[in-house]
């Protein structure tokens, strides 16, 4: 009887290793693979694993030869240590697979050692050192409003370029009538440009009013130091009014006289008439003091006692007048304008009406004597 040799129960054909680039991808280096009988028992199992590491858009479906794009269709095809490309369902991309190097790391340069900052020794006064910091924190009241907190205010360094932002920065924060149009100190100085700011100073916020001279100084918020300087500086006085005139003369004149129209106030100097009028005068006209030679020899002249006077209208008694006639007859004379008015209408409309009926006669009598023609 013939002997059987003995099953091989294991597959013992040797692992395969290949490489696989990215179809189209000239910086993709390339990934190995192991392939063995065991994981990989079919080709649609290589492409799947293949799909996992290597990120092909819509999975790996086809696997191409790297010079000349022939495609492998079995498992058995491969060989070992082959290069092979990943695609999926598009063409085969002509690159020069095989020669994708990997990027070398940039070369990290050498820092060079910082030396440390020599500083200078020179002593620099306070209010140098203020105008070249980068901001400034300021404490502003509102304009009339003694009771309200100050608000305090940051300004950065490129608002305190222009003092426009300056201010309008301030009317964020703070809301006086009309917007933020001044700035005062707490004594009433205005301020006009942004290097007078100082920092935790204080300062009053103003639309178009002028400024109220109020204590801001004795708020609680306020510094003891700041309050005590402001005590003792005086705060300029608020403008008195205008100081009562003295009471005019003639005193014993009774008030109601003197609020009545037709009493004349006494003015600052006498007419020259009162010199004329003598104090004996015995109804007479003006008659100089002291005339002249030429009227030495004449006669004074009287006067006609028919000449009619002309009271004052306050001296004149006052009389009855009948409205009802008055407005009877008002009625009477707009009613006989309005017929007047009404007939001068009627009239113009009967001119009108001639003049173009005479152009129309004018115009027809010259068509016929054009045309040689009779009626």
């Amino acid at each position: 009887m013939a002997t059987r040799g003995p099953r091989t129960l294991v597959d013992t054909t040797p692992a395969k290793t290949i490489l696989v680039y990215r179809n189209g991808d000239q910086f993709y280096v390339g990934r190995k693979f192991v392939l063995s009988r065991r994981r990989v028992a079919t080709f649609e199992t290589l492409l799947e694993q293949l799909t996992e590491q290597v990120a092909v858009p819509f999975g790996v479906r086809r696997l191409y030869t790297p010079t000349r794009g022939h495609q492998v269709l079995e498992l058995d095809a491969l060989q070992t240590g082959g290069k092979y490309v990943a695609a999926g369902r598009e063409r085969f991309k002509k690159l020069d697979y095989i020669h994708i190097a990997p990027r070398r790391p940039s070369k990290i340069k050498k820092v060079k050692e910082i030396k440390p900052v020599v500083h200078c020794d020179i002593n620099v006064p306070s209010r140098w050192q203020t105008c070249h910091r980068i901001y400034r924190h300021i404490n502003v009241f509102t304009n009339g409003k003694l009771f309200s907190p100050p608000i305090k205010i940051i300004i950065p360094k490129f608002s305190l370029s222009e003092w426009s932002s300056v201010l309008a920065m301030i009317g964020e924060k703070v809301f006086p009538l009309g917007g933020v149009r001044k700035l005062f100190t707490m004594n009433g100085h205005l301020l006009d440009n942004s290097k007078d700011l100082q920092d935790n100073h204080f300062y009053v916020a103003a639309g178009l009013e002028t400024f109220k001279h109020f204590p801001y100084w004795r708020s609680p918020r306020v510094p003891s130091e700041v309050r005590q300087r402001y005590e003792l500086e005086k705060c300029p006085p608020r403008k008195k009014k205008a100081e009562s005139k003295e009471p005019p003369k003639g005193d014993d004149i009774p008030p109601e006289t003197k609020d009545s129209v037709y009493y004349a106030k006494e003015g600052k100097k006498k007419t020259s008439v009162e010199t004329l009028i003598p104090s004996g005068a015995e109804g007479d006209v003006y008659k100089a003091q002291t005339p002249t030679k030429d009227a030495q020899g004449a006669l004074d002249v009287k006067e006609d006692a028919n000449v009619k006077v002309e009271m004052p209208v306050d001296q004149v008694p006052a009389e009855m007048v009948k409205e009802v006639d008055d407005a009877h007859d008002h009625t009477l004379k707009f009613e006989g304008i309005k017929e007047k008015e009404e007939e001068r209408h009627y009239e113009d409309i009967e001119r009108k009406h001639l003049s173009r009926t005479s152009t129309r006669i004018r115009k027809w009598f010259r068509f016929l004597k054009k045309n040689n023609m009779t009626f």
